[in-house]
């Protein structure tokens, strides 16, 4: 396992993302974004975690039957390591991988969404 860069003093921001199926979910991310790490799991809610760049990232999921709320859900990423992890997710079947692109307001971004149609958001200052 990559080494983890540890900070007591630093407060993280977990986003909680609506699932329309908890194991769908579950395989998407594993499978498809690397968080290989599941560190709960129960029928309602799920925490995944992966490393990347030496820092974790988490995500979090409840369960809802409500489809709209994931397609109106996002998540912003922002971090160093932006260009190799966009290489990285190039190699997978990702249908709904934006290409890399430096935006006018100073971030260089991509996009995914994830098959219930939460957007995640990826950036690093140019």
């Amino acid at each position: 396992m990559p080494e983890v860069i540890e900070d007591a003093d630093v407060i993280d921001v977990l986003p909680v993302l609506p699932s329309l199926s908890i194991a769908q979910t579950r395989d998407f991310y594993r499978d498809k974004l690397g968080f290989n790490e599941i560190v709960h799991e129960a029928d309602d809610y799920l925490i995944v975690r992966r490393v990347f760049a030496g820092r974790r990232m988490e995500l979090h999921f409840w369960l809802t039957d409500d489809r709209r709320l994931p397609e109106l859900s996002s998540v912003y990423l922002r971090g160093g390591g932006i260009v190799a992890l966009h290489a990285e997710y190039s190699t997978r079947d990702l249908p709904d991988l934006s290409p890399l692109q430096i935006r006018p307001w100073g971030m260089q971004e991509f996009y995914i969404r994830d098959p219930h149609g939460n957007l995640l958001r990826f950036g690093s200052v140019v």
